[in-house]
């Protein structure tokens, strides 16, 4: 059965393409040095589960979590200074709005786009991304979404 390669190739491929990532890891996250700048914007992917289904089970669904982040970059500039001083004195908009922008490309290609038409297709029709702030160190923000990906399942014939 090559049907978990081939998602986590195509998502990973996916994302690797994309000009605002610069590192996708895939697994545990917990085995990932945040702590190095260098890899930063980084998409970071993990399977939670896979289900087969449809009649004859002639597909497998799997639930990825995709993780979008990068540094927050603090300024020791006054607020009160600045333009638009709401926006404080860190890029967070731009981390959260550059993350965003991400998950919703991969989305998008899971809809609609190149990865539908590979038979990489999303189960349901919305996708909800959550943003965070303060789960990690070194000042990481970002957006997490779960995609329900359907394909097809290629280790089941139709006849009997």
């Amino acid at each position: 059965m090559r049907n978990l390669y081939n998602t986590i190739d195509e998502i990973v491929g996916f994302l690797n393409a994309n000009p605002m990532v610069n590192t996708v890891t895939f697994g545990e996250l917990s085995d990932v040095d945040l702590n190095k700048q260098t890899i930063f914007p980084l998409a970071h992917v993990i399977v939670n589960q896979a289900s087969f289904e449809g009649d004859r089970l002639n597909s497998v669904v799997m639930q990825v979590t995709v993780l979008i982040m990068d540094v927050v970059d603090i300024s020791k500039k006054d607020p009160r200074q600045e333009p638009i001083p709401y926006y404080g004195t860190d890029n967070l908009l731009d981390v959260l709005n550059q993350c965003l922008a991400v998950q919703n490309q991969l989305a998008s290609s899971l809809s609609r786009g190149s990865l539908n038409t590979s038979f990489y297709q999303l189960q349901d029709t919305s996708v909800s991304s959550t943003p965070f702030f303060d789960r990690f160190e070194n000042n990481l923000a970002g957006w997490e979404a779960t995609y329900s990906i359907i394909t097809k399942n290629t280790e089941v014939s139709a006849c009997p």
